[in-house]
């Protein structure tokens, strides 16, 4: 397996720290409104990442903050009259709504920098003390840029370049710093603001320092991968870097991988230009899966473009799997049977060849367009290979490959109905009559059946009971 690593401008084999095991940890949302398509690019992205790992027998340890406390949170509680914590826990909730509506795992952890600030405090404490570090006089601490001699090593970007281009950098007091470049750890609180004890003054930490402090506390020192938006490069990231390195003393991540930036009809997505959609949005029109197969259907290393036109040809291709799917299903419901045929063995080794075709795509830096193209062959493959003639056996084999292929992807092509009540109470008459009838074979069918569409039976001495799960 071979990534693209930032830090190298390479793709490099991967090899982790710990055989067996990844330590990923990617930069979430602030969370102050609804989360929008651009968001959504890394969360899909490195969420397939993470479900390839774990194909490949890879134990993920996968982490994604969410940054609750900031200026436009703060903005945004004012604006309303509420205390902070109310909007970043509004919007965390929203935001896992559209995760799991976009089939995005849940993070092994998903840490709160709110919750993490004795962990950012004893941080900065240990930078001032190494010289990385100074306290202003009104209680600021800035890092000492210059301190960390490797700066600009994952952006590609030297000292000198940065002198005239450090207005980035900046948050306030730059009168304060002893050099432009230097970056605020702690800042002093402002009227109206939420605000923490330190030993420099009340107030709330940089930025840049809690991905630092809750990768080192959920994942270790060294982390295998360090992923994120491109527009995290320079200075989230490399500012990151300088941190966690001049304070642990040794490498933070092995490998930085960053997603490419996502246009809106070949323009920057902004409000202003009225070009800027949340996931919400797209969901009124489309099936966040149709949104799901688009983002995969280009490398995430390439920019990508989102327009009315792509999103209507990414639906026509995700449908062309579901409908695959749905056919094979109803071969199998309509009197398909048997075990794989001799005949069948053969077309049974060809199908393999699609698994290794879309596994040497994500080998090579996870590229999802051409592990989109493998199932694609394998669909195309399945609807000339599978009729009314074919056994259960070859058909269930071929539905079984596109749904983990496509599960690899977070793409969900199965389709499955929900059950009316009355659909259901039905169906459990059935069965008692069948179990009365001394017929288990078909109560037991019923069952399964219904156990299949996420209907739970349980008998009780008051009846039979069900529940969806």
């Amino acid at each position: 397996m071979k990534i693209y690593n930032t830090l190298s401008k390479k793709k490099e084999e991967f090899i982790p720290i710990e055989p067996g095991k990844v330590r990923m940890y990617v930069c979430g949302p602030t969370v102050y409104n609804l989360i929008h398509i651009g968001n959504a690019r890394p969360m899909i992205v490195f969420d397939t990442v993470r479900r390839y790992m774990e194909h490949k027998g890879y134990e993920v340890n996968f982490v994604s903050n969410f940054t609750d406390v900031d200026d436009k949170i703060i903005k945004k509680a004012i604006e309303e009259g509420v205390e902070a914590s109310v909007i970043s826990e509004r919007y965390i909730a929203e935001c896992k709504k559209d995760m799991e509506a976009m089939n995005v795992k849940p993070a092994t952890s998903h840490p709160l920098a709110t919750n993490e600030i004795c962990g950012m405090v004893e941080m900065i404490e240990s930078l001032v003390e190494k010289g990385h570090a100074y306290q202003a006089a009104d209680g600021t601490v800035y890092f000492r840029t210059r301190s960390f001699k490797e700066y600009g090593k994952l952006s590609h970007k030297n000292l000198e370049d940065l002198q005239g281009g450090s207005r980035s950098l900046l948050v306030s007091g730059e009168d304060q710093k002893e050099d432009p470049l230097d970056f605020v750890l702690w800042k002093p609180k402002k009227d109206g603001e939420p605000y923490w004890e330190s030993p420099w003054c009340k107030g709330r930490p940089g930025w840049h320092i809690e991905c630092s402090v809750m990768s080192k506390r959920y994942l270790g020192e060294e982390i295998d991968i360090h992923a994120g938006g491109e527009d995290l490069v320079f200075p989230h990231h490399e500012n990151e870097i300088a941190q966690s390195e001049a304070a642990n003393g040794r490498t933070f991540a092995r490998y930085w991988m960053h997603n490419a930036f996502l246009n809106i009809d070949s323009k920057k997505m902004s409000k202003s230009a009225g070009n800027f959609f949340t996931v919400r949005d797209i969901s009124e029109k489309y099936d966040l899966q149709v949104l799901r197969f688009f983002m995969l259907s280009a490398h995430y290393r390439s920019p990508l473009n989102f327009s009315g036109e792509l999103m209507e040809a990414a639906k026509n291709g995700y449908e062309r799997i579901v409908t695959c799917v749905a056919n094979l299903n109803y071969l199998l419901e309509h009197g398909a049977s048997g075990d794989l045929r001799e005949e069948e063995k053969a077309l049974a080794g060809e199908a393999e060849g699609f698994l290794e075709k879309f596994d040497a795509a994500m080998d090579d830096d996870f590229n999802t367009a051409d592990g989109i193209s493998a199932i694609f062959e394998l669909v195309k493959f399945a609807n000339t290979n599978a009729n009314e003639n074919s056994s259960a056996g070859w058909i269930r084999a071929l539905k079984e490959e596109i749904l983990q292929l496509s599960d690899i992807c977070g793409l969900i092509v199965e389709k499955k109905e929900e059950l009316l009540e009355a659909d259901i109470e039905k169906l459990i008459q059935e069965r008692q009559a069948a179990r009365k009838a001394k017929n288990f074979a078909r109560a037991d069918e019923i069952r399964d059946q219904l156990q299949q569409r996420g209907i739970l039976l349980e008998d009780t001495r008051e009846g039979v009971k069900w529940k969806r799960v």
